[in-house]
Formats: structure tokens, sequence, C-alpha cells
């Protein structure tokens, strides 16, 4: 599930999961994210249906989370990240 692209950003990735289990999983990791990281990928896939995507892009709330930025690839969001 996660895979770091540069020092300040890493990916995760949440295809095949449940909504509840890919809500709790970013939630963690939000949570838990080092200090150094700035952004997250999620990549939740397009073509399976959007129950992913719309909990990603809508649902998701975390006090870390400073914006969503929505990206040209319709089956991955940016989280940018508050400095702690």
């Amino acid at each position: 599930m996660l895979e770091r692209k540069y020092g300040w950003t890493i990916e995760a990735d949440i295809h095949g999961m449940r909504v509840l289990e890919a809500k709790r999983e970013l939630e963690t990791l939000i949570g838990r994210a080092d200090k150094s990281i700035r952004e997250i990928v999620v990549i939740h896939g397009y073509h399976g249906g959007s129950a992913l995507k719309n909990m990603v892009r809508s649902e998701l709330r975390h006090p870390r989370i400073q914006q969503k930025i929505l990206s040209l690839n319709q089956g991955e969001t940016t989280l940018l990240l508050k400095k702690p």
C-alpha cells in the first residue's frame, strides 16, 4: 500500500480495499506520517467504480489535511499536509 516517491511525498495505493478499510488505513497513515512528509498521493482508481474516489475526495477528513488536489489522472488524488 505504501511507497515513498520523494523525500516529502509518499504514495498510498488503496485499490481493491473496501471503503471503510481504506478510510481507516488513510487516517492512520496521515496521523502517523513523519513530519517531513508534505504530500500523500492516494491511488484509488476509477474504472472499478467511484466509491473509493468519492471517499477520498469528499468524506476523508483529518486535521493534518490542508488541501486535496485533484489530478488530471482521475484515479489519484493528492493530499497536501499541513506543517505540524
